[in-house]
């Protein structure tokens, strides 16, 4: 009984949604009057050149490192809190949790992907 409530919730909530979208679609206000909404500003001048600079993909490489180490960083929190509850299972988790993270640095350094200039 659980499990036919709880695909028929999904299948409700999905057609609910699509159902919200193609009315906000049809009784959406459609202005072309403020096109320049979608030009870049700067500082109230025009424009001085395109606004589609190009930079360099390394920069975006690091960032997405970044990120992605930021986030492993995060999940350690609670990690801390939870080795107060049992020293055996959480204490090994933490430590295969490092070593992933550590070999997943050492090999983007090993790589080249930290290198700021290349």
């Amino acid at each position: 009984v659980g499990l036919e409530w709880f695909i028929w919730g999904g299948v409700v909530s999905f057609v609910f949604s699509i159902f919200l979208m193609v009315v906000a679609l049809v009784l959406g206000k459609k202005s072309f009057k403020d096109s320049q909404k979608g030009s870049p500003y700067e500082c109230g001048f025009d424009p001085v050149g395109s606004a589609r600079s190009s930079f360099s993909l390394r920069f975006f490489l690091l960032s997405i490192i970044f990120l992605i180490f930021d986030v492993e960083i995060v999940l350690l929190f609670p990690m801390v809190s939870a080795l107060d509850m049992g020293v055996g299972y959480s204490l090994g988790s933490c430590v295969v949790f490092l070593v992933i993270l550590l070999v997943g640095l050492f090999y983007e350094w090993w790589e080249g992907s930290l290198d700021w200039v290349k």
